[in-house]
């Protein structure tokens, strides 16, 4: 059984590489992180005209007819790069979601244009810092109108289209579903929330009688998020591990050119023990998410406890790897100067999207437990 990717999977995370080396530098991101665009918009141009946003897309509806095995290695060069565009909200999230539960309008009116990058999607699922659960959740859906605030969410302020977690009545679980939005109609307003990582914008958006349809059936929307998380946390894994082994290089870099009492710090054990263990962790987070990777491009029944396992990994993995980058650049490390923030920032943030390492831990617990069990 061969877990690696293909030659031309391997061309194309070369390509895309090569693409972000040149139109997507470290100074790009702080431009970005320090000013008010909501994104970097020649990168994202450029994206598009490789058909990086209509990989997994059909091509009927404008798409290159790929893949999820193709979006893993994009997603692990846009990790590399920390590159401050809307593709995981966009890609991972909104076009997944109507692909697979949009009705044949909603695919005709959106997927092309999500393809071609005219238009960009976010997912919405928040109302505050705690996980959304139907208790909580008062963005309410009824009669084709949807009123309440959504806070935070990512690229907010660039998206023109939304999937919506609502109330759409009923009881428990059954009381929520998926809505789709136009943000661009009326009744919907934005402002712009702080967050860890500013390179990745953040809105707060309020929706007053705004118009919208239901995606996926009414009463489904716990069940659906479920299954779309599953799929987007390998996604998110490989965008971690790009980002973990970027930030070891980063280290790594620093550590063969600094010099301290007469020698380069890389040539001292501590610094070697440092590395050699983000080394370690990166590459048990790899091996998690090949599985996954696998599992997702298959649609195997081990899934949901192969994302889990990506997630927690790479989660892991990331975070470890972008404390020790800072920690091996020293006290320069911790200033504004540096580039080793943009790791450490980007790893917060991607800690927390589609649900914090807590969650994603008890969900892998509790599904190998039900495959013990049966």
């Amino acid at each position: 059984m061969n877990f690696d990717f293909s030659d031309d999977q391997k061309m194309l995370k070369e390509q895309v590489r090569k693409f972000l080396a040149d139109k997507c530098p470290m100074k790009v991101v702080r431009r970005v992180l320090d000013g008010d665009e909501t994104h970097a918009a020649e990168v994202w141009a450029g994206m598009a005209e490789l058909g990086l946003m209509g990989t997994a897309i059909p091509e009927a509806y404008g798409g290159t007819g790929l893949g999820p095995l193709e979006l893993c290695v994009i997603a692990e060069e846009l990790g590399r790069a920390c590159a401050p565009v809307p593709f995981s909200s966009s890609v991972y999230l909104a076009t997944e979601a109507i692909k697979r539960w949009g009705s044949e309008a909603q695919k005709k009116a959106w997927l092309p244009r999500l393809a071609d990058g005219s238009a960009i999607g976010t997912l919405a699922t928040a109302e505050g810092p705690q996980a959304p659960t139907p208790k909580s959740v008062r963005a309410t859906f009824a009669d084709g109108k949807l009123n309440g605030i959504k806070v935070p969410v990512a690229d907010g302020e660039a998206a023109t289209v939304a999937v919506v977690l609502v109330n759409s009545g009923g009881t428990g679980a059954r009381s929520l579903s998926l809505a789709l939005v136009d943000l661009t109609n009326g009744g919907v307003a934005r402002t712009r929330v702080a967050t860890v990582d500013p390179a990745r914008k953040h809105a707060q958006i309020t929706f007053s009688d705004a118009k919208a349809e239901l995606l996926g059936g009414k009463g489904k929307g716990v069940q659906l998020l479920n299954e779309l998380y599953d799929g987007a946390a390998v996604l998110f894994a490989f965008e971690q591990i790009g980002g973990a082994e970027a930030a070891m290089w980063m280290g790594r870099d620093y550590a063969l050119q600094r010099q301290a009492f007469g020698r380069v710090i890389g040539s001292y054990q501590a610094i070697k023990h440092k590395l050699a263990d983000v080394y370690v962790k990166t590459e048990l987070a790899r091996s998690n998410a090949y599985y996954g990777a696998m599992m997702y491009a298959e649609g195997g029944a081990d899934l949901p406890i192969a994302a889990a396992a990506a997630r927690v990994a790479a989660t892991d993995a990331y975070d470890f790897a972008a404390q020790e980058n800072i920690q091996t650049h020293g006290g320069i490390g911790f200033t504004w100067e540096a580039d080793t923030q943009f790791h450490y920032r980007r790893s917060r943030l991607l800690a927390l999207a589609i649900g914090g390492p807590t969650a994603w831990k008890e969900k892998l617990v509790t599904r190998l437990e039900r495959k013990n069990a049966a």
